[in-house]
Protein backbone atom coordinates (compact mmCIF):
# COMPACT_ATOMS: atom_id res chain seq x y z
CA UNK A 1 0.00 0.00 0.00
CA UNK A 2 1.47 3.49 -0.78
CA UNK A 3 2.14 6.35 1.62
CA UNK A 4 -0.20 9.15 1.45
CA UNK A 5 1.74 12.39 0.89
CA UNK A 6 2.38 14.71 3.03
CA UNK A 7 2.37 18.64 2.21
CA UNK A 8 3.75 21.28 4.11
CA UNK A 9 0.42 23.20 4.07
CA UNK A 10 -2.04 21.75 6.85
CA UNK A 11 -4.74 22.58 4.79
CA UNK A 12 -3.46 20.58 1.91
CA UNK A 13 -3.94 17.62 4.27
CA UNK A 14 -7.10 17.87 5.08
CA UNK A 15 -9.87 15.31 3.56
CA UNK A 16 -11.73 18.00 2.20
CA UNK A 17 -14.43 15.27 1.50
CA UNK A 18 -14.90 13.80 5.63
CA UNK A 19 -15.98 17.46 6.64
CA UNK A 20 -19.19 18.91 6.82
CA UNK A 21 -19.74 22.90 6.27
CA UNK A 22 -20.74 24.71 8.20
CA UNK A 23 -17.87 24.60 10.84
CA UNK A 24 -14.91 25.70 12.99
CA UNK A 25 -11.69 23.50 12.61
CA UNK A 26 -8.71 24.49 14.58
CA UNK A 27 -5.87 24.68 11.71
CA UNK A 28 -2.99 25.05 13.72
CA UNK A 29 -1.40 26.22 16.55
CA UNK A 30 1.65 27.89 16.56
CA UNK A 31 4.54 28.44 19.34
CA UNK A 32 7.18 31.38 19.17
CA UNK A 33 10.61 31.39 20.17
CA UNK A 34 9.81 33.48 23.52
CA UNK A 35 6.61 31.21 24.22
CA UNK A 36 3.99 33.51 22.11
CA UNK A 37 0.85 31.18 20.74
CA UNK A 38 -0.46 31.86 17.50
CA UNK A 39 -3.93 30.14 16.93
CA UNK A 40 -5.25 29.84 13.10
CA UNK A 41 -8.71 28.30 12.32
CA UNK A 42 -10.60 26.97 9.55
CA UNK A 43 -13.87 28.92 9.41
CA UNK A 44 -15.84 26.91 6.71
CA UNK A 45 -19.09 28.32 4.69
CA UNK A 46 -19.52 26.36 1.76
CA UNK A 47 -18.82 22.58 1.48
CA UNK A 48 -15.96 21.69 -0.42
CA UNK A 49 -15.97 20.91 -3.79
CA UNK A 50 -19.39 21.39 -3.90
CA UNK A 51 -20.21 25.03 -3.52
CA UNK A 52 -18.58 28.27 -3.07
CA UNK A 53 -18.83 31.47 -2.61
CA UNK A 54 -19.15 34.94 -5.29
CA UNK A 55 -16.17 36.82 -4.92
CA UNK A 56 -18.34 39.95 -4.28
CA UNK A 57 -19.92 38.27 -0.87
CA UNK A 58 -16.49 37.03 0.31
CA UNK A 59 -15.09 40.19 0.06
CA UNK A 60 -18.04 41.74 1.55
CA UNK A 61 -17.76 39.34 4.55
CA UNK A 62 -14.45 39.78 4.76
CA UNK A 63 -14.75 43.26 5.27
CA UNK A 64 -17.56 42.96 7.85
CA UNK A 65 -15.97 40.12 9.83
CA UNK A 66 -12.44 41.79 9.95
CA UNK A 67 -13.80 45.10 11.02
CA UNK A 68 -16.30 43.55 13.76
CA UNK A 69 -14.43 41.04 14.81
CA UNK A 70 -12.27 42.60 16.85
CA UNK A 71 -14.85 44.03 18.94
CA UNK A 72 -15.92 40.48 20.35
CA UNK A 73 -12.49 38.33 20.41
CA UNK A 74 -9.11 40.42 21.77
CA UNK A 75 -6.04 39.21 19.81
CA UNK A 76 -7.21 39.23 16.09
CA UNK A 77 -4.11 38.80 13.59
CA UNK A 78 -6.38 38.41 10.24
CA UNK A 79 -9.09 37.31 8.64
CA UNK A 80 -8.63 36.49 5.49
CA UNK A 81 -10.25 34.34 2.68
CA UNK A 82 -9.14 31.04 1.33
CA UNK A 83 -8.31 30.70 -2.31
CA UNK A 84 -11.16 27.97 -2.49
CA UNK A 85 -14.03 30.54 -1.87
CA UNK A 86 -15.61 27.65 0.50
CA UNK A 87 -14.05 30.27 3.81
CA UNK A 88 -11.68 31.80 5.58
CA UNK A 89 -8.52 31.58 7.57
CA UNK A 90 -8.52 33.36 10.92
CA UNK A 91 -5.41 33.60 12.89
CA UNK A 92 -5.48 35.70 16.08
CA UNK A 93 -2.89 35.90 19.36
CA UNK A 94 -3.33 32.92 21.81
CA UNK A 95 -4.20 29.67 22.64
CA UNK A 96 -8.51 29.58 21.62
CA UNK A 97 -10.56 26.77 21.05
CA UNK A 98 -13.10 25.63 18.57
CA UNK A 99 -15.81 26.36 20.68
CA UNK A 100 -15.09 29.89 22.23
CA UNK A 101 -14.60 31.08 18.01
CA UNK A 102 -17.73 29.36 17.00
CA UNK A 103 -19.51 31.41 19.53
CA UNK A 104 -18.39 34.32 18.81
CA UNK A 105 -18.27 34.19 14.93
CA UNK A 106 -22.03 33.30 15.92
CA UNK A 107 -22.04 36.90 17.47
CA UNK A 108 -20.54 38.57 14.49
CA UNK A 109 -22.76 36.76 11.98
CA UNK A 110 -25.89 37.63 13.44
CA UNK A 111 -24.81 40.94 12.77
CA UNK A 112 -23.76 40.53 9.15
CA UNK A 113 -26.88 39.08 8.59
CA UNK A 114 -29.18 41.92 9.75
CA UNK A 115 -26.35 44.16 8.39
CA UNK A 116 -28.33 47.62 7.04
CA UNK A 117 -25.68 50.02 6.67
CA UNK A 118 -22.99 50.89 3.90
CA UNK A 119 -20.64 48.43 4.00
CA UNK A 120 -17.67 49.74 5.99
CA UNK A 121 -14.51 50.48 4.11
CA UNK A 122 -15.77 50.06 0.73
CA UNK A 123 -14.73 53.12 -1.07
CA UNK A 124 -11.74 53.86 -3.77
CA UNK A 125 -9.52 54.87 -1.15
CA UNK A 126 -10.01 52.49 1.45
CA UNK A 127 -10.48 49.42 -0.82
CA UNK A 128 -8.18 47.72 -3.58
CA UNK A 129 -11.39 46.50 -5.31
CA UNK A 130 -14.33 48.82 -3.54
CA UNK A 131 -16.98 47.47 -6.90
CA UNK A 132 -16.75 44.12 -6.04
CA UNK A 133 -19.40 43.89 -3.31
CA UNK A 134 -22.30 42.07 -2.94
CA UNK A 135 -23.82 42.84 0.33
CA UNK A 136 -27.13 40.59 0.11
CA UNK A 137 -24.81 37.98 -0.44
CA UNK A 138 -22.54 38.40 2.72
CA UNK A 139 -26.28 38.33 4.56
CA UNK A 140 -27.09 35.02 3.14
CA UNK A 141 -23.35 33.52 3.35
CA UNK A 142 -23.78 34.52 7.50
CA UNK A 143 -27.65 33.81 8.08
CA UNK A 144 -26.78 30.05 6.09
CA UNK A 145 -23.89 29.56 8.58
CA UNK A 146 -25.32 30.74 11.94
CA UNK A 147 -28.58 28.87 10.92
CA UNK A 148 -25.87 25.56 9.43
CA UNK A 149 -23.78 25.88 13.42
CA UNK A 150 -26.67 26.41 15.29
CA UNK A 151 -28.64 22.94 14.35
CA UNK A 152 -24.81 20.89 14.12
CA UNK A 153 -22.57 22.43 16.28
CA UNK A 154 -19.09 23.63 14.97
CA UNK A 155 -17.67 20.47 14.63
CA UNK A 156 -16.92 19.47 11.39
CA UNK A 157 -16.68 16.01 11.29
CA UNK A 158 -20.27 15.40 13.01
Amino acid sequence: MAEEKKYNVESFNLDHTKVTAPFVRLASKKVGEKGDVVTKFDIRFCQPNKEFMSTGAIHTLEHLVAEYIRDEIPGVIDFSPMGCRTGFYFTLWGENDESYIAEHMLNVLDKVALWDKEVPAATEKECGNYRDHDLEGAKSLAKKWTEGIRAKGWNCYK
